[in-house]
């Protein structure tokens, strides 16, 4: 009976032995952590951009549903994107969807982090100001209380439109406003115009505000996002990485087709901003040159201006060194495997397509 029972426990390690070694190595479970920098209505998932069809479409959990031993995990952050490098920095994020400037002065602070593609690359930039102001444009913001969400994606782009029309940053009277804050004070007068992304257009739409002025069909004056991940998770997990990015991109081909315009304004409006804001946004404008996930030469060449900028603003007290910041493997091997290798335009640091 002993020997009965000796050869059953030996026989039950056997299949233990078995399916531990059908475990593949290092394979204890695994949360991605995936931030962004901004929040939806009650802190849902929904916002807008190419980030909110990532989240809202579940692309990243759909990308690992045969990996059960990784799970996706979102992080949605009021204070945009400051609040998101401290995450970063304190290793609570591995990837994280964020703006040119917030990764600029992180850089110069020495995070090490990799760009894997573009998420928006292509904002538009609008001052706007309350309907009945006597600011019919640029110029006109001289001596006047403006609003704006400073130290976020905006702010450089903001910097750059006043130098180039010969507006010192002396003879404006900035509020630092998070964006809910400044479209309360533009409609109540208590600020005279704001700078911001396509939510101030919701003022507009109820004819509350107007807008003075947009950076809108100027390809070199844009506001940037992007997906990035920290190096120590690159270095450690290259196979979740480019999953990551495949996925990301499957995202951004569905995103950038006309035919699903509509669809992907309905998708966004759940961010609570009206459909008619985005409808406004992108007229005239197609869904292929605002989404294109590519770090062609045009990004690239608008980081390294507000690289400079940020040094000469006083906002960072390091030069930010691009040099393998950038890494474009993941995407280019995502656009190979989808076969999306010339979905979209490649644009020179000119500012035109190459080719033209």
């Amino acid at each position: 009976m002993l020997a009965r029972f000796l050869r059953a426990a030996f026989a039950a390690l056997l299949l233990i032995g078995a399916a531990l070694a059908a475990v593949p190595a290092g394979a204890a479970p695994l949360v991605i952590r995936v931030g962004y920098a901004g929040i939806g209505p009650g802190g849902s998932k929904f916002v807008p951009g190419l980030a909110g069809v990532i989240s809202g479409g579940r692309y990243l959990e759909q990308a690992f549903a045969d990996t059960p031993d990784v799970t996706v995990e979102w992080f949605f952050f009021k204070g945009a994107g400051p609040a998101v490098n401290e995450a970063l920095a304190s290793g609570q994020l591995d990837f994280a969807f964020i703006g040119d400037l917030p990764s600029l002065t992180a850089r110069a602070g020495g995070l090490r982090t990799k760009i894997l593609m573009a998420t928006n690359a292509r904002d538009n930039l609008y001052l706007v100001a309350p309907a009945a102001s006597s600011i019919s444009r640029l110029e006109d913001v001289k001596g006047k209380r403006v609003a704006q969400f400073r130290g976020t994606s905006t702010h450089l782009t903001t910097e750059r439109v006043l130098t180039e029309a010969g507006i010192a940053r002396a003879d404006i009277q900035f509020f630092n406003m998070d964006d809910a804050t400044a479209l309360a004070a533009t409609a109540s007068g208590d600020v005279d115009a704001a700078f911001g992304k396509a939510i101030f257009l919701t003022l507009v739409e109820q004819k509350l505000a107007k807008v003075v002025y947009t950076t809108k069909g100027d390809p070199s004056t844009v506001t940037s996002s992007h997906l990035l991940v920290r190096e120590e998770f690159e270095t450690a997990h290259p196979d979740i990485v480019a999953k990551v990015v495949t996925a990301s991109v499957k995202a951004a081909a569905w995103a950038s087709d006309e035919a699903n315009r509509e669809a992907l304004f309905e998708l966004w409006a759940k961010s609570g901003t009206p459909i008619g804001v985005f409808r406004a946004d992108y007229e005239g404008q197609r869904l292929d040159y605002r989404l294109s996930p590519l770090l062609d030469a045009l990004l690239i060449e608008t980081y390294r201006y507000k690289a400079a900028q940020v040094k000469q603003l006083g906002l960072v007290r390091r030069d930010v060194d691009l040099e393998g910041w950038f890494a474009p493997k993941f995407l280019d091997a995502a656009l190979k495997e989808l076969g999306l290798q010339n979905r979209w335009v490649r644009y020179g640091a000119d500012g035109k397509p190459l080719g033209s």
